[in-house]
């Protein structure tokens, strides 16, 4: 079970894509998860121009690399999220229009479905991201919440996000959102409800990130192992804890990469994330689709750490055995 090893391209939406794809097939990287930010793969174009989607293919076969699936995270975000001033910073214009909150989330979920179309035309049938959240500001119940609220924020988000599984579904595409703070789901209980609240449809799963779950102290093989019908794509990060009985797990309000913060993002095999233990588990699943690397770390050079991190990849993904390790062992019958 070679799983390819990938790089997902958010955190290097600066570089246009062809420069970014020479780069990657020279660390030897599998395939690109191509983002729909910056000039990595153009949604509307995709739909407006058949030769679009064909290029793209073409231009990641020139560098050796190939395409399992597309990021669409900072579009679903705003599909349940309370809209504000931080989100035109992530939407395209058209999408942001003039800032009214329901206008947004409706282009935003109308551009998800055209996601699914775009993806189809591509030849890829695994679209990641998230879906915002109606309820993430009531984390911290005080005032006391109106647990009522809550369950209709999971009523909300079914009926925000059920029209565009149905498109995804009529696509042969799967969506999977990554389970993370501000989503919907962030942790064991919120995606239960999150899947549950959306009837467990096969077109709605799970892109899953360990190092949003280490943090806050979760066990990602046991993630894998509750929600294994539902792992459709594999991200590789890793976070640190740093507490010391001065710095909080709630990050402080402060930046990625601060010394104040009580955890941050970290290249893969430099954290907290077990990887042993959770590639053990994807293997016991069955997982065979990519390893994808989303590379974060405020402290460390990012080309380096690119390929840092498919090495260390490369060295921990190891094949389940195909038989028992006493079988030799046995005298014939």
């Amino acid at each position: 079970m070679a799983r390819p090893v990938t790089l997902f391209t958010g955190q290097w939406a600066d570089l246009p894509v062809e420069e970014l794809a020479e780069k990657a097939g020279s660390w030897g990287f599998d395939g690109l998860e191509l983002a729909c930010w910056g000039d990595h793969f153009e949604v509307d174009r995709a739909l407006a121009d058949p030769a679009y989607a064909r290029g793209r293919r073409e231009l990641l076969q020139r560098h050796g690399l190939d395409c399992w699936a597309l990021g669409a995270h900072l579009v679903g975000q705003a599909v349940c999220d309370r809209i504000d001033e931080r989100h035109r910073a992530i939407l395209p214009p058209e999408l942001w229009g003039d800032g009214e909150p329901e206008g947004v989330r409706r282009r935003a979920a109308e551009r998800m479905q055209d996601t699914a179309r775009a993806a189809a035309a591509f030849g890829v049938t695994q679209v990641n991201g998230f879906t915002g959240s109606g309820i993430w500001h009531l984390l911290y119940s005080f005032p006391p919440n109106d647990h009522a609220e809550l369950e209709r924020g999971y009523e909300e988000f079914a009926e925000r996000w059920g029209p565009i599984v149905d498109v995804f579904d009529a696509e042969g595409v799967r969506f999977g959102l990554e389970v993370h703070p501000t989503e919907i789901a962030y942790d064991f209980p919120t995606t239960r409800r999150s899947l549950d609240a959306i009837g467990r449809r096969v077109g709605f799963g799970i892109n899953l990130d360990p190092s949003h779950l280490a943090h806050q102290f979760l066990d990602s093989a046991s993630f894998v192992e509750e929600f294994a019908d539902r792992i459709y794509h594999v991200h590789v990060k890793d976070s640190r804890k740093t507490l010391d009985g001065r710095k909080s797990i709630l990050g402080s309000h402060l930046n990625f990469g601060d010394v104040e913060r009580g955890w941050d993002f970290v290249s893969p095999g430099h954290g907290d994330v077990d990887f042993e233990a959770l590639f053990r588990a994807l293997n016991r699943i069955g997982y065979s689709g990519p390893l994808s690397i989303e590379w974060e770390d405020s402290g460390m050079d990012r080309e380096w750490g690119a390929q840092d991190a498919l090495a260390f990849v490369r060295r921990v993904d190891f094949e389940p055995s195909a038989i028992a390790f006493d079988a030799a062992m046995q005298r014939p019958g």
